[in-house]
This record gives structure tokens, sequence and C-alpha cells, in this order.
């Protein structure tokens, strides 16, 4: 791989909030009643701010054709089988969205940026999924607001610099918001749960630090709320992304007694909560089944430890070295058909919880430079997509 900037800080991101086709004002196309909710990752596309890290201008496709083999047996580069799509176009866009749906993932959860006062990675979104869409899929935001740093120094790889930083204070915190009801909320195919439009936060602590504590981002956040009801709706629902970012405790607070991470959501106002990736709950370095059993396995304590609703979330993988020189953990051994035994899991925790709406989060739709994807390659083709459609839907022949 060329020795040059790799994009790292923008590989985590997360949280997800979707409904039932009850719920929503969107329109699904589905006889199924679960929300399948596939995680998008928008940076298959020229970005004029990220050039200097891709300048064959197709966005991260640039790393994924220029991957290598870590190791004997390691399986890079990673090959779609549409080819390097631009997700920009909305013809390509189209192709993505009818696949999708013909596949029974009838949501994209979209990864939603914003650094030094503007949107980051916006185009995949409104120049391409809202022109191809056509009511067809649900979609709502995650807002991905850690940094965004690099790894590239080969010597010393662990050494990382932060190109722009996650965290916004009031003023853009508030710009954030009419944006995204402005541009977002407003469209019928944005994911709303009992009326209330969807919003994912991806690290709390950040959105804390950039606000200025506790009370400060309490406020924004009721802040948010109240220009949501004044566009018409009856009020937002937050959702949570759940891993070390969410923290267990805020000091500062008067009267503070607030010791476990459901105290802290329920402060904030989060109404849902989920998992992003498995990656996040274990090391994600050896045999799928083995990472994947210890990760759902969690699912249990997750649903007892919190007030607010969980959506139980299914990885496809993880293999996140085409973003690094040095040869990083990642998992092997995994199949469609042992995949597909995780999404069974999945449906069955939902069901056994009467959890409402039905929803179950995938990682990812895209995560090519993460090794987590539903497309298809050359490798396995449509497989991964035939089990989604095995679990939630009627297969077809084909």
């Amino acid at each position: 791989m060329n020795k040059k900037l790799l994009l790292s800080g923008l590989l985590i991101v997360t949280v997800f909030i979707f409904s039932a086709c009850k719920h929503s004002s969107g329109k699904i196309d589905t006889e199924s009643e679960y929300i399948v909710a596939a995680f998008y990752w928008p940076a298959y596309h020229y970005e004029p701010r990220a050039e200097f890290l891709f300048p064959d201008r197709k966005g991260e496709w640039e790393i994924i054709y220029n991957a290598v083999p870590k190791e004997e047996g390691h399986q890079q580069p990673k090959i779609p089988l549409w080819g390097y799509l631009n997700e920009a176009d909305p013809t390509d866009m189209d192709k993505k969205i009818t696949e999708a749906v013909n596949y029974d993932i009838n949501t994209f959860i979209f990864d939603w940026y914003w650094y030094d006062g503007q949107p980051f990675l916006e185009s995949c979104i409104n120049d391409g999924f809202l022109k191809a869409n056509n009511g067809r899929m649900n979609f709502y935001l995650m807002w991905a607001n850690h940094d965004a740093t690099t790894y590239w120094d080969v010597d010393n790889p662990k050494i990382d610099s932060v190109i722009w930083k996650g965290g916004v204070d009031r003023e853009q915190f508030d710009i954030v918001v009419d944006r995204v009801i402005n541009h977002y909320f407003k469209d019928p195919s944005y994911l709303k749960i009992n009326g209330e439009p969807v919003f994912s936060i991806y690290e709390l602590n950040t959105l804390i630090n950039g606000l200025g504590g506790a009370e400060q981002t309490k406020k924004a956040l009721e802040h948010f709320t109240e220009k949501t009801k004044e566009a018409g709706f009856p009020g937002l629902h937050l959702q949570s992304i759940l891993w070390q970012a969410l923290p267990n405790t805020i000091e500062g607070v008067p009267g503070d007694t607030i010791k476990s991470q459901d105290e802290v959501l329920s402060y904030f106002g989060f109404k849902s909560l989920t998992n992003y990736c498995w990656a996040h709950l274990q090391n994600p370095d050896g045999d799928y089944e083995v990472w994947g059993d210890a990760s759902t396995e969690m699912w249990d304590q997750f649903h007892n430890d919190f007030s607010m609703t969980y959506f139980p979330n299914v990885t496809v993988g993880w293999d996140a070295n085409p973003r690094f020189l040095f040869k990083a953990g990642y998992i092997n051994n995994s199949t469609p058909q042992k995949f597909k035994r995780y999404l069974l899991k999945a449906k069955s925790h939902v069901d056994h919880y009467n959890i409402e709406p039905k929803i179950i989060t995938i990682n990812a739709w895209n995560e090519w430079s993460e090794g987590s994807y539903l497309e298809p390659d050359t490798i396995w083709e449509y497989q991964y997509l035939d089990a989604v459609k095995n679990v939630f839907g009627t297969i077809d022949k084909r």
C-alpha cells in the first residue's frame, strides 16, 4: 500500500434508530413486520475536503483496491461484485436501494458528519440517496461525532493526529439542529417512531465535552427537542450507541446520584439504544463464531440493565487492515451461514422480549474498509443478502 494518510478516525460511527411501519411516516415497501436496518458508511464518492487523503477522487475505494495481504492467508483486497460504484450518483445509488429492498433491507442508517462548521461526506445522501430513493426505503442519521484522525507514520503507526475535532460548541450545535431538521427530518422517508424523528448520537462523551458539561448538554438536547416540535413533530427520538464512549456517571450535576449508563441516558432524554458493531463489545481478533457468541450473549444483560429499549445488532465481520500500514487484528472464518445463525438469534431476541418496533440493526451495508458489508463481493456474491432474505423475507429463485 502507498505510504499515505489513511482516514481511520472516520471508521467508527454509529447508532441507530428505526421504527416499525405502523410508527413511521416513511414508505417501506415490505411485508415484513421487522425493521432490518443496515449502517451505511458514505465514504465511497469524491469528497473535496478529503482529496488530500484520496487523490484518485474515488473516496475510500482507493484504499480498498490498493489493499494487500498482511500475512499468508489474509484475504485482501476485497473486490466488489458491482464494481467501484459512485454512491453520490443517483444511478449508482438506485442499484444499491433496489437490491437492498429486494433482499429485505428496508432502512439505511447513514453515518453523518460535521467538522469545522460544515458537513462532511453529505453528497452520498443529498445527491445520491435522496434523488434515487422515491420513498422505497426509510433512512435516518447517526451523528458520527468522533474526531477524524490519521495513522500515517509507518515507523510509529500508533501515533495519531487529529484532522478535525468531533466535538462542537453550542453555536455549532444549534446550526446542526437546524440543518438536520430542515434537510432531513422533513423528508417523508425519514424514519420516525410514534411520529418522532429518530436521531442517533455516536459519542455522548464527545458531545458533553464539546458543549462544556452535562448540564449544558441536557439544555442543548432539550432545545433540539423543542425545535423539532416547532417543526411540526410530536417530539424527538434520541438513540445512543452502547459502548465505552457512553459514560456511566456524570460528575458536577447538582445533586448528582447518577452512577450507571442507564441513568446517564435517562438524564439526557434518550429513548433507545443499540450497538454499532461487535468490535465495540469484544476484541475483533480470531474466529467469527467465538466473537459472535461472546457478543450476542450480552444481549440479555443489555435488555435487563436499561430502562429504554435495546435493539440487537448483528455484525457481518471485521478486518480494518486496508486502513493501516501495520497489521491489525481481524476476524476470520466468517460465512453467510454463520451470519444467518445470528440473524435468527436476533429475531428470536426481539420476539422473546416483545420488543416494539421490531428492529434489528446490521453492521453494515458497505463497511468495505472494516471488512463488514452486505454488498456482494466476488467471493460470496449475494449469499449474505440471501441470508437476510431467508430470515426476514421470501427468497426468490435465482
